[in-house]
């Protein structure tokens, strides 16, 4: 606390400030036509002055308090209620670093819990990154000012509101309490930092700590783990990859592979890296990540979430693998990439490693890894050893629903076969195609069988765009069916964008149960209306009544989820005919799809496996909508977590570099069938029936 004529002292006459709880005693003109103001502060007012920064020589960045500053009331978080702006203290469960969202602004989430044993999930947007919380790990612990609470999907969900503030404090016990904030101007109590030590105290015994830290001397093949480390170098690979150079004081225990960088433009100190030799990694980022990677300044110290670590083989090596180190793109499970401040604690314990590091007294190439690995590599893969078959007590990764009268047989008989027939399998995955397992979601009309490819969102765009060149017809507006408004944007030419408010029995339903129709809509309007209503079907105004807009787009989205109808199956009808759908608030596809003479298609994974069981070799296809990985296709090119859990599956069934016998068996159901190609015939085989065990999802 300050007394005023010490305050008088550092200001300087040009200096700008802002004051709040004085009294006004004078105000007159001066001899230049400007007012003075005479001021008086008072106790009982808490009057408080604030002075800008900019102006400041040899002053505190805080705000200046003449009294004690007023205390901030803090919330738990299991009285939070929709609608109310509270002021919390909670740790941090979960988080993800801040990533650009699909405007300008940067977002992240965050999960915070406290000694009520309720937990918040926050989602904070910021076009400054560095506004955002700086959360380094779970067990954190953060201070919000001003955070709005609201509802989302019957979950309750803090949002930054307006003068919304942040602050970040260490989770480990009796480190410092020092706040971690971009601001220049905050305010912390004696009393806030005995809540930042209670916090932590409970914390330590009521919140696990994160099992995912990993160093590189511990990591295995196929995990995901946070990696503390230093920045030695890097470059760009191409446009939606660059290369990191990193290490943290630790050897991995095989070699790891190396990216060839004599073509690329390289930042760091070559003869440093050349002196540490294996003590370096390579991780190539992806997609999302590659403007902040290409931010860092060599010598950083760095958290890297969520990496992935792979087994590779050598090429031109049959016996060699090598780890590779991969952050992919997306923000699945935290996925990202945070610059460590050189107070971090382990920051600190990191340096501690790196200074005591041994280094490697064998030079070796990029090309050419020590002796002492080579005899941990598994024998490149091969086939399926007689052995191993014999053994056969490991449990299967894949469960049968039925058929299990059905024997096993050998996919070696099996090929000696005529089709049809049903077979039971017992094989490993010896490869699988797509590989880019995206790829595998395809379209499939139960009545013809056709299969077309998902729409990309700029096909979309096109498609969307030929329905706002046509202004909305008002004749076809305010029907006994739907409500309806108009709109005229401001730019884009005046553009006509019309929404129709489906009924319920004559009454508007609320926002979560109600079906709108959009005419004139962009794709980006169309989806943000989507995450608000219930439902959206694209139309255009016709000769008589609404009409669904094309089938080439969606006919029906419903939050991220995209519907389509077969454009040569499908005899439309009116929009009017949606008076027909007997449930007005679930709008079950199939039964809108009813309505309006669509013939749904379903969105499928196709899929081709490889299988070996030692006897023989086969090709089966997999063409699945969600029971054999218990994942939704209609959701998964929409989802970066069902996306990471796809890889999981498929990288455990599958796993790249070491030998088969390793592999996991997979129990399947197999039927063969009759393909007749020009004045060939060909058998082909499918699986059906199997699902993935439980314990992989």
């Amino acid at each position: 606390m300050m007394e005023t004529e010490q305050l008088l002292w550092r200001l300087d006459c040009k200096d700008t400030i802002a004051v709040a709880g004085f009294i006004a005693l004078l105000s007159s003109p001066s001899r230049d036509g400007e007012h003075c103001l005479v001021l008086k502060a008072f106790e009982d007012l808490k009057s408080t002055v604030y002075v800008y920064v900019k102006s400041i020589r040899d002053f505190s960045t805080q705000s200046v308090s003449l009294v004690p500053k007023s205390r901030y009331a803090y919330t738990p978080l299991n009285e939070l209620k929709a609608g109310m702006v509270v002021n919390v203290y909670g740790v941090v469960k979960f988080f993800k670093p801040p990533y650009l969202s699909k405007g300008t602004d940067y977002c992240s989430v965050v999960t915070i819990v406290d000694p009520t044993n309720a937990q918040l999930t926050c989602l904070l947007f910021s076009g400054n990154y560095d506004a955002h919380p700086m959360i380094y790990k779970n067990g954190d612990i953060v201070r919000f000012h001003r955070l709005k609470i609201q509802i989302y999907k019957n979950e309750t969900q803090g949002i930054n509101s307006s003068g919304f503030a942040c602050l970040t404090f260490e989770g480990t016990v009796r480190t410092p309490v020092t706040p971690r904030t971009s601001s220049r101007c905050f305010n912390l109590t004696a009393e806030d930092c005995r809540t930042v030590e209670r916090l932590r105290v409970w914390a330590s015994t009521n919140i696990e700590p994160s099992a995912t830290a990993v160093k590189l001397c511990d990591v295995q093949p196929v995990q995901y783990f946070d990696l503390t480390c230093q920045l030695l170098g890097k470059a760009e690979v191409d446009g939606a990859s660059f290369l990191l150079k990193v290490w943290d004081g630790t050897r991995t225990r095989f070699p790891s592979w190396r990216v060839l960088i004599q073509n690329l433009v390289f930042h760091g100190e070559l003869s440093e890296i050349e002196r540490l030799q294996n003590l370096t990694v390579d991780i190539l980022v992806y997609d999302n990540h590659v403007q902040l990677a290409k931010s860092l300044k060599v010598g950083s110290f760095l958290r890297i979430y969520s990496l992935h670590c792979k087994f590779q083989p050598v090429e031109n090596q049959v016996t060699s693998l090598v780890l590779e180190f991969h952050l992919h793109g997306g923000t699945s499970y935290g996925r990202g990439i945070r610059v460590l401040p050189e107070d971090n604690s382990d920051v600190d314990q990191l340096k501690k490693n790196l200074e005591s590091a041994s280094l490697p007294a064998i030079h070796c190439s990029d090309t050419t890894y020590v002796s002492d690995y080579e005899d941990s590599f598994p024998p490149s893969p091969e086939s399926v050893s007689l052995y191993e078959v014999e053994r056969c007590q490991q449990l299967s990764a894949t469960i049968l629903t039925d058929h299990q009268y059905l024997e096993n047989s050998q996919i070696g008989t099996i090929l000696k076969q005529k089709a049809p027939q049903q077979y039971r399998i017992r094989a490993k995955l010896r490869s699988y195609e797509p590989r880019r397992l995206f790829q595998s979601v395809k379209l499939h009309c139960p009545k013809c069988h056709s299969l077309q490819e998902v729409p990309h969102e700029g096909d979309l765009e096109i498609i969307l765009q030929k329905g706002e060149a046509k202004t909305p017809d008002t004749k076809l507006q305010n029907t006994l069916l739907y409500d309806s408004k108009l709109w005229t944007t401001k730019y884009q030419g005046g553009r006509k964008v019309a929404i129709h408010f489906v009924k319920n029995d004559g009454v508007l339903p609320p926002s979560n149960d109600c079906l709108i129709l959009i005419e004139g809509g962009t794709l980006s309007e169309i989806q943000k209306l989507a995450n608000n209503f219930h439902s959206v079907i694209p139309v255009k105004s016709g000769h008589e009544d609404l009409e669904v807009l094309d089938l080439s787009a969606p006919f029906l989205i419903q939050g991220k989820t995209h519907h389509y109808g077969c454009k040569q199956c499908s005899s439309l009808k009116p929009i009017q005919n949606l008076n027909s759908v007997v449930d007005k608030t679930s709008w079950i596809p199939s039964s809108v799809a009813e309505a309006l003479g669509i013939v749904l298609l379903r969105h499928v994974f196709l899929m081709t496996f490889t299988f070996d069981d030692g006897t023989g070799v086969m090709e089966a296809y997999l063409m699945d909508s969600g029971k054999f990985f218990h994942i939704p296709a209609s959701e998964i090119l929409t989802s970066d977590d069902l996306q990471q859990s796809l890889d999981t599956i498929m990288d455990m069934f599958c796993p790249q570099g070491v030998k088969i016998d390793a592999y996991p068996w997979l129990e399947c159901f197999i039927k063969s069938y009759n393909v007749t190609n020009g004045t060939e015939q060909q058998i082909c085989y499918q699986i059906f029936d199997t699902t993935v065990a439980d314990d992989l999802n």
